[in-house]
């Protein structure tokens, strides 16, 4: 099978992999035609070529990263017609049979309709971003008529799109509860997952490289940005300041770093440490060295979301403590792996509670930590993702 991703983003050879380009070499590694569609990095011209044995096609853009909201929305507007552009000057002499993309952005649905018209294939979307509703519940998206214009976008991904996978049940009732024009068929259950990884064991160097040696390590990794409510974890290293042998660490970046840096600046937070992101393999010796992993999502959200990070967590055998809004299934996801314990984002009492919990109970931290290890392996790896694909377009 000749099989197409259209993405946003994918990683340069030298680059850490993240859970598209596994899903990508897991396609690859199981004898199908793997070609990619990704923007170029800045300022770089369109090119074809070979990398890791996929066809990756990264095509010239405007910059859509770390730029204003309005300069983001006109760059994801023109991508659609830039990636044509750039599929017919260099990919027509192929047939696609399946064409995959994620949201976001769910601008690649005119990419996707115009394909569509030249070849029988079939198109899987994987829904991750329902957009633009959660810009709008975090205050991103005021205008109605912009707003509008993306509902429209939105409906037209559903319309045309075969097979839509979705992150939790949840993300299925919300579609369907305001999408009612949408075959519920097309349905399908589709977890965050990731690829499979012999973790070491737990290493205090790792902790004493980062001047956190002896240390309670809760630590939060990935984007820090409205969706990441990072009061929550402000709030926290607040309650526990007294208590010296408790670390905050807080690795990432994203449009409230710099507000996150001066809340813990104003708040003497010496507890509180932020580093940048680093490569995929040397977070996760970090997250095994750590001792509960963070998930913080902002109250605001009516869209349920599933936070990808869990399976950092989950992989280096760590509990998970999490505030998180009303209208997600996440804290039904960890009671049933029985891997952490959650709260409301607000509830600052059961918040605390939850910490205090896992900070006095090492054999329940162990025994969560491995319970979300085997819920991982068992449910939530790139090869049961591929399979399950496969499954939904077979079937």
């Amino acid at each position: 099978m000749r099989v197409l991703f259209l993405l946003l983003y994918h990683p340069e050879p030298y680059e850490s992999s993240n859970l598209y380009a596994d899903l990508i070499d897991e396609f690859e590694k199981n004898g199908h035609e793997v070609t990619v569609v990704s923007a170029a990095k800045e300022n770089q011209p369109s090119t074809l070529k070979r990398e890791k044995d996929i066809e990756v096609l990264r095509v010239k853009t405007q910059k859509i990263f770390n730029v204003h909201p309005l300069l983001k929305g006109i760059a994801t507007v023109r991508m659609p017609y830039q990636f044509k552009r750039a599929i017919k000057k260099y990919l027509s002499k192929y047939e696609f049979d399946l064409v995959v993309t994620p949201t976001p952005p769910i601008t690649f649905v005119d990419v996707v309709v115009w394909l569509k018209k030249k070849h029988p294939l079939q198109s899987y979307l994987i829904l991750r971003d329902i957009f633009p509703q959660n810009a709008r519940d975090l205050g991103m998206m005021k205008n109605p008529l912009l707003f509008n214009y993306f509902r429209k976008k939105e409906k037209k991904l559903y319309r045309y799109s075969d097979y839509i996978g979705c992150m939790s049940q949840g993300n299925i009732n919300y579609v369907i509860r305001h999408n009612p024009e949408v075959l519920t068929r097309k349905l399908l259950l589709l977890p965050n997952w990731q690829k499979a990884e012999a973790l070491s064991e737990r290493d205090e160097s790792v902790k004493k490289q980062y001047g956190l040696a002896g240390k309670y390590v809760a630590i939060f990794g990935g984007n820090i940005g409205e969706p990441q409510k990072i009061e929550n974890i402000v709030s926290l290293a607040r309650a526990y300041l007294y208590n010296n042998h408790i670390i905050f660490l807080v690795m990432g970046n994203g449009t409230r770093r710099k507000y996150l840096e001066q809340m813990a600046a104003d708040y003497a937070l010496t507890n509180l440490v932020i580093k940048d992101a680093v490569p995929r393999q040397d977070y996760q010796k970090l997250v095994c060295s750590a001792d509960v992993g963070l998930i913080s999502l902002s109250e605001k959200f009516t869209i349920p979301n599933i936070p990808s990070k869990t399976l950092s967590y989950f992989n280096a055998r760590i509990p998970v403590l999490a505030a998180i809004d009303a209208n997600t299934d996440y804290g039904a996801l960890l009671e049933k792996a029985g891997a952490g314990l959650w709260s409301l984002t607000g509830d600052m009492e059961k918040y605390k509670q939850n910490f205090d919990t896992l900070y006095n109970d090492s054999a329940l931290r162990k025994q969560m930590g491995e319970n979300g290890y085997n819920y991982l392996f068992k449910y939530l790896t790139v090869n049961i993702t591929y399979q399950t694909i496969l499954n939904h377009i077979h079937q």
